[in-house]
């Protein structure tokens, strides 16, 4: 904990300002699991509680084009049902 710089020598927690709190990190997935707003709302990416933005590079936040990519879905898919099969 010491080495990622979220606790002190004392064993104290200090946490980066940038960090959420537990109920903060679970909201977006509430909002998702319980919002009659987004009832059938399926194959997108959320944070802090707002749909993603779709982000170029290696930029933390948002969501990469590829990852909405309808034909690597499919790909992706057949390859995770070829492999259930061989299991």
């Amino acid at each position: 904990m010491r080495a990622f710089g979220v606790m002190d020598d004392g064993g104290n927690l200090t946490p980066p300002a940038f960090y959420k709190s537990p109920a903060q990190g679970a909201a977006t997935s509430t909002l998702l699991a319980a919002s009659p707003l987004l009832e059938g709302v399926t194959g997108r990416y959320f944070e802090d509680n707002q749909e993603a933005q779709i982000v170029q590079g290696d930029r933390p936040g948002g969501v990469a084009a590829h990852a909405l990519d309808p034909v690597a879905a499919d790909r992706l898919r057949e390859c995770a049902e070829a492999a259930i099969r061989t299991t």
